[in-house]
């Protein structure tokens, strides 16, 4: 075996793994894994992190301005995109059964909220900490003394099963510690690992090919990871990093293939698009965390693919959360569903449908997810048809929305993003059931381009604002809307 390999994976293997049985006092049980960071990386100093007495390290994350000036300059100055941000901070272990976690910050604590509200989870102020139980996997966000843009966002993953050898030969492991890539080209039946507590860097390789965009004159690069092929896996606890990529430079990581599984990582500071899936099949996405703050770092997009499920996972992001987009003749994009995530809209749609809809749009389900903050300039919930494709059977369900100022638009018209030559699109079949919101002015429009390019039978059913169920004479419609059913 490779001397490297042996010691990445016995370093692996001894990662504070403890392990903790009922005791008299009836404390909270669990097996928890708690993961080092690697050297050289800078870590927050504001939060202190124990899990049953383990430190965990937290670590920073650049995110939007929000709540300043600079909150949407990001997107109006792309090029220096870069120049406006703020930091969060974010911390992972995994766990089985419960456990309590100790934050401890420098000033003493007269506040704390820990979202989503939904979770149930209540945290006890003891001067300058703050404790709370956590009985299962799940992705927190802890504000302390009414601090929501710096806030504190704690992922807690389930125990690992299965886990990849470093010395398998279809496997490409990046065990604990600091790695560098420039541009990684996976195929049919090959796993990426990226064990926890290690940071696969991705960097430009000056050696690399690129492409000027003739819009901005903005070099392109191929994706810092490209999974292309059949039967493809990325998982792993630890952090895949693009800091060092210029903006709008390349995207994150792309799939384009069939049998495609992701599951577990972090994906940290993009240079534009973070997972873009493009013309695949059976895809599925399970417990990935994204943040991004510079311009058009949408999460996931969902281009042209059918069969994709995207669960349980944290998107906190400069542009759409979890899109849906069918470009022209690269075939409809249906069988979608986006389930357990956990939201924060930080400028345009947190679920959406388009742009960039010449293809049809059929069958997709968006469920049981919160929205822990919407401070966008757009819609929480979005069909905004600007292209010639057909949508169809759409379906908002179950989702809690903490904090928004528009709610939903369903839309058909022209925009700057509508391609050349594409008519006017078509809407029908959507709904919307068993959601709540609070926030203002909370609108509701819904527009059709002409009596030939409609929107068509549109249910709300059990929408609740701000406590108030919704009404017929809140939904703002033009006349080429039709079918509208409130319940």
């Amino acid at each position: 075996m490779n001397k490297l390999r042996f010691l990445s994976l016995l370093l692996t293997g001894m990662l504070f793994l403890l392990v903790l049985n009922t005791n008299a006092t009836g404390k909270p049980k669990g097996k928890i894994v708690v993961y080092p960071a690697p050297a050289g990386e800078v870590l927050d100093q504001r939060y202190k992190i124990s899990v049953v007495g383990k430190n965990v390290a937290v670590y920073t994350a650049k995110i939007a301005a929000n709540g300043t000036p600079d909150q949407f300059k990001g997107i109006a100055d792309i090029k220096n995109s870069h120049k406006y941000f703020d930091t969060a901070a974010f911390a992972y272990f995994d766990m089985q059964g419960s456990a309590t976690v100790t934050v401890t910050v420098p000033e003493e604590v007269t506040s704390v909220k820990v979202l989503p509200t939904s979770f149930g989870v209540n945290a006890t102020i003891h001067g300058r900490s703050i404790s709370f139980v956590v009985s299962s996997p799940k992705n927190l966000t802890i504000e302390i003394n009414g601090e929501w843009v710096k806030s504190l966002h704690l992922f807690v993953n389930p125990i690992e099963a299965n886990v990849p050898k470093a010395n398998d030969r279809n496997v490409i492991y990046f065990g604990p510690g600091i790695h560098t890539i420039s541009h990684l080209e996976i195929g049919d039946n090959k796993t990426i690992y990226v064990a926890g507590g290690a940071i696969v860097r991705a960097v430009i390789d000056s050696s690399e090919k690129y492409r000027v965009n003739k819009g901005d004159g903005m070099r392109n690069y191929s994706p810092s990871i490209s999974l292309r092929g059949r039967n493809i896996t990325i998982r792993g606890r630890g952090i895949i990093d693009a800091g060092a990529c210029p903006t709008h430079a390349r995207n994150l990581l792309f799939i384009r293939g069939q049998n495609i599984n992701v599951e577990g990582i972090i994906l940290r500071d993009a240079s534009t698009w973070n997972v873009p899936i493009r013309q695949s099949d059976s895809v599925t996405v399970d417990n990935l965390k994204i943040f991004g703050y510079r311009a058009n770092t949408d999460g996931i997009d969902i281009c042209n693919s059918r069969y994709v499920t995207v669960k349980n996972c944290f998107l906190r992001t400069m542009d759409d959360l979890i899109v849906v987009k069918a470009d022209k003749g690269q075939g409809d994009a249906k069988h979608i569903l986006a389930t357990n995530c956990v939201l924060w809209n930080q400028l345009a749609h947190a679920l959406s449908i388009g742009a960039e809809v010449s293809d049809n749009v059929d069958d997709v389900l968006f469920t049981n997810c919160d929205v822990i903050h919407d401070k966008g300039r757009e819609w929480s919930m979005r069909i905004y048809q600007c292209d010639g494709g057909t949508i169809s059977n759409v379906h908002f369900e179950d989702i809690r929305i903490e904090e928004a100022h528009k709610f939903i638009s369903v839309w058909i018209g022209h925009a700057v993003w509508t391609r050349p030559g594409d008519g006017f699109g078509k809407v029908q079949g959507i709904s919307f059931k068993n959601i709540t919101v609070l926030g203002a002015p909370l609108t509701v429009d819904m527009v059709g381009a002409d009596a030939d390019h409609a929107i068509k039978d549109i249910s709300f059913k059990n929408v609740v604002m701000n406590g108030q169920a919704l009404t017929a004479a809140q939904i703002k419609a033009n006349t080429f809307v039709s079918g509208v059913a409130v319940e």
